[in-house]
C-alpha cells in the first residue's frame, strides 16, 4: 500500500467517524417552537367577523407547510376579561377554535380543557369580536396539549407512530422533562414540537431550543 492509498483510507475513516458522531449528537433531537395565543376560524366565522366573502391576508408562512399567520386579529372576550389582538391563523377550518395558555384563561375567567387541537367538544364557550361583528360560541376555547409534528420519515427515524405519547427533555438551568407529549404524523408536517408560553417559561426556553425525545418509560 502506497502513501496515497493510506492517506485516502485515513481520510475516509475520519469522515465516517465524524458523520457517525453528528448522527449520534442529533439522535432524537427535536426543535421547539413556542405557540402564542391564536384563533382558527371557520368560513362562516370569518364572514361573521369580517364580512361576507372576506379572505385572510397572509402576514407570514408558518413552519408547517400550508399554514400561515394572518394580518388580521380578533378580541377574545370572557366573563372576566379580554385578550386583544389575538392573531388569526389560516387557512380557515371546519370549526372555529381558540387556543390560549392557562394564564390567558385566568384573565378571561374561564377554565378550558387541555386538549389536542381540533378536539373542542365540551370545551369552554367563547366570544370573538371582529371589525364587522361579534361571534358567540358555546364551545371552542382550549389550552392546546403539547405535541410534536413529524413527517412520516421523521416518525420512522424516531421509531414512533401517530398518536404515540413520548417524553421530551430540555437542558439548561431550568431543565425540564415534558411528559405526555403527543406525536402527530403526516406527510404534510415538518419536524417541530409546540409548547405554549407557560410551558416555555417553566423550562426557561425560547424559540429555537431543542429537546431530546424518548418513548415514555423507555430510556432513549
Amino acid at each position: 500500500m502506497n502513501q496515497s492509498e493510506l492517506t485516502e483510507i485515513i481520510e475516509t475513516t475520519v469522515e465516517e467517524v465524524l458523520r457517525e458522531h453528528a448522527l449520534n449528537r442529533n439522535k432524537n433531537q427535536v426543535p421547539i417552537a413556542i405557540s402564542n395565543r391564536h384563533a382558527h376560524l371557520s368560513r362562516a366565522g370569518l364572514e361573521r367577523l369580517f364580512g361576507k366573502g372576506y379572505a385572510l391576508k397572509k402576514a407570514k408562512d408558518l413552519s408547517q407547510p400550508g399554514q400561515f399567520a394572518a394580518q388580521e386579529t380578533v378580541t377574545v372576550i370572557g366573563p372576566k376579561g379580554k385578550l386583544r389582538n389575538v392573531r388569526l391563523l389560516g387557512p380557515t377550518r371546519g370549526e372555529t377554535q381558540v387556543e390560549v395558555s392557562l394564564t390567558d384563561a385566568r384573565k378571561l375567567g374561564v377554565t378550558p380543557p387541555i386538549r389536542n387541537s381540533g378536539d373542542i367538544e365540551d370545551s369552554s364557550p367563547v366570544t370573538l369580536q371582529g371589525p364587522r361583528g361579534q361571534l358567540k360560541l358555546d364551545k371552542g376555547l382550549i389550552c392546546a396539549a403539547r405535541h410534536i409534528h413529524m413527517h412520516t420519515s421523521d416518525a420512522e427515524a424516531f421509531g414512533v407512530a401517530n398518536g404515540d405519547i413520548v417524553q421530551v427533555t430540555v437542558g439548561g438551568k431550568r431543565a425540564t422533562t415534558f411528559e405526555n407529549t403527543l406525536i402527530r404524523v403526516s406527510p404534510n408536517y415538518q419536524l417541530e414540537m409546540h409548547v405554549d408560553y407557560d410551558e416555555a417559561n417553566t423550562a426557561g426556553i425560547e424559540n429555537g431550543a431543542t429537546g431530546t425525545v424518548k418513548r415514555s418509560g423507555i430510556p432513549s
